[in-house]
């Protein structure tokens, strides 16, 4: 495995905001391809907070550095893949880790945020869909733990400087990691391949299939899937009718060969109404979706036609477009294994098509309008089933927007690609695992299947597991005192 070196600083600037607050904005630089650092640079964007203190007695400059640079580092991974950080005085994890003494990264991801982040337009530069695909390969979680070990040799340089051993310093340099959803398969591939840099783990949702092809991984999703469209209509039995009505005003005029435009570009299109059930994993998702499809049906009720205000609000839990590694990488973090692996090819929609026991409920995916022409008369009988957190090869015929349908050739490539650079997980190196790890798992978990992920758990040496049916996959965010409640009880206390 090629060497990590340090990132470089290039910039570092620092601000106080209400809360007690000490945030440091940093940019660094590291290569886009670590095993040819030649091949170019890119930019990558991160906030380091840190409690900001008075003292009664001010600490000269040497004293306050030494205090608070060598803090150690719980280093946020988000969810995803695609997305940045939210800034740190809107996270539910910043007081809580820095009353635990900690001081905390949110670092974006390459292509995320303010990670030169990736767009239709820097994707197609790179020439045509193999090129293409070629370029996006690089922004998958081996690329982004290089990113982070870089990161961390360069905020950690001054570290265990008074250390009698090197394995000492090495020691008081590792940093610990928080990994939500996604942020937990980043560091499950963290620990695969750089677990010296690595000092404690937590995860939420985020114990990633590591066995798993995409086909198996979204066979078992859509099983929880349908029991939340279940749990969705009887809360609100009144919305199988409206939801209904509102997918045949949209099928009506794409039969007579128009559309209906969204606010950014795309069109609303059946397929595309219905990949609103991604909310239903979520805490208040039901009650989301519940309120848009309401806003929908008074629309054609008052006007006969859906607002612009609407639209946009639709458009809104759609963000496919505006973070396009969500879409393009989503179904290749199934894809885990270097060579030997199958590829892809499009599991969600196979699964969701071909499964003899999803059909009746996912056959729109192959035909909307044959579809819709094939249900009961009764609403209430055959509800439609909304899709989850799944990406199918419509959200990039420009329906979820212009720029992904410029990536369809590319998003085509990928799909079909069963080699790749290297394994994203060792489970020879979990086996043997001596980092601590602490797991929140979620028994009605819709985004990371329960059972795949108890099977994971089982792969990693030592790892505490909490499982419970009482929250959801965004509970970190939607019921942060429960789950931080959980995770640090298992790192402080003790079971006999």
């Amino acid at each position: 495995m090629a060497t990590i070196q340090a990132a470089r600083r290039l910039s570092s600037r620092a601000h106080v905001l209400p809360g007690q607050l000490h945030i440091t904005e940093l940019f660094f630089e590291v290569p886009l391809n670590h095993a040819q650092p030649s091949a170019g640079t890119i930019r990558l964007f991160g906030r380091r907070v840190r409690k900001h203190e008075r003292p009664i007695v001010p600490l000269s400059a040497a004293d306050r550095a030494s205090k608070e640079d060598k803090l150690p580092y719980l280093v946020y991974l988000e969810g995803g893949p695609g997305f940045g950080n939210k800034e740190p005085q809107n996270h539910s994890l910043t007081q809580v880790a820095l009353r635990r003494g900690y001081q905390v990264l949110f670092l974006d991801y390459r292509g995320t945020g303010l990670s030169t982040p990736i767009s239709a337009d820097s994707v197609l530069k790179r020439g045509g869909p193999q090129e293409q695909a070629e370029y996006l390969k690089l922004f998958r979680a081996n690329s982004i733990v290089r990113d982070l070990e870089a990161v961390r040799l360069c905020l950690t340089a001054e570290f265990g400087e008074d250390s009698e051993t090197e394995e000492e310093k090495e020691a008081k340099r590792a940093w610990s990691l928080f990994g939500q959803s996604f942020g937990g398969f980043v560091s499950l591939t963290y620990l695969s391949k750089y677990p010296r840099g690595v000092r404690e783990v937590f995860l939420t949702g985020g114990l990633a299939p590591i066995r798993r092809t995409a086909e198996e991984v979204y066979t078992a999703t859509y099983r929880k899937l349908v029991e939340r469209n279940q749990a969705y209509y009887k809360k609100y039995p009144e919305d199988a009718e409206r939801v209904r009505r509102i997918a045949e005003y949209v099928q009506y005029p794409t039969d007579l060969g128009n559309s209906i435009s969204l606010p950014s570009g795309g069109r609303l299109t059946v397929p595309l109404l219905l990949s609103l059930g991604i909310a239903f994993g979520t805490h208040g998702g039901l009650d989301n979706v519940h309120s848009l499809v309401l806003r929908l049906n008074t629309d054609l009720d008052l006007f006969n036609y859906f607002t612009r205000a609407s639209l946009a609000q639709f458009e809104s839990r759609i963000s496919f477009d505006t973070n396009p590694i969500y879409a393009i990488l989503h179904e290749p973090i199934y894809c885990t294994r270097r060579s030997g692996g199958p590829a892809s090819r499009w599991a969600a929609h196979r699964v969701g098509t071909t499964d003899a026991s999803l059909r009746p409920y996912f056959g729109w995916l192959e035909d909307p309008k044959a579809f819709l022409r094939s249900r009961s008369t009764n609403p209430a009988e055959d509800p439609l089933h909304f899709a989850g957190e799944m990406v199918f090869p419509f959200h990039f015929d420009g329906s979820a927007g212009p720029d992904l349908a410029r990536l369809r050739d590319a998003a085509n490539v990928l799909a079909e690609t069963a080699e790749w650079d290297e394994d994203l997980y060792d489970e020879a190196q979990l086996a043997r695992n001596e980092v601590p790890v602490y797991a929140v798992s979620f028994i009605d978990d819709m985004f990371v299947d329960f059972g795949l992920a108890r099977e994971t758990a089982g792969l990693v040496r030592g790892i505490k597991v909490r499982e419970t049916n009482r929250l959801y996959h965004d509970a970190v965010r939607s019921r942060s005192e429960d789950v931080f409640g959980m995770l640090f009880a298992m790192r402080d206390d003790c079971v006999d």
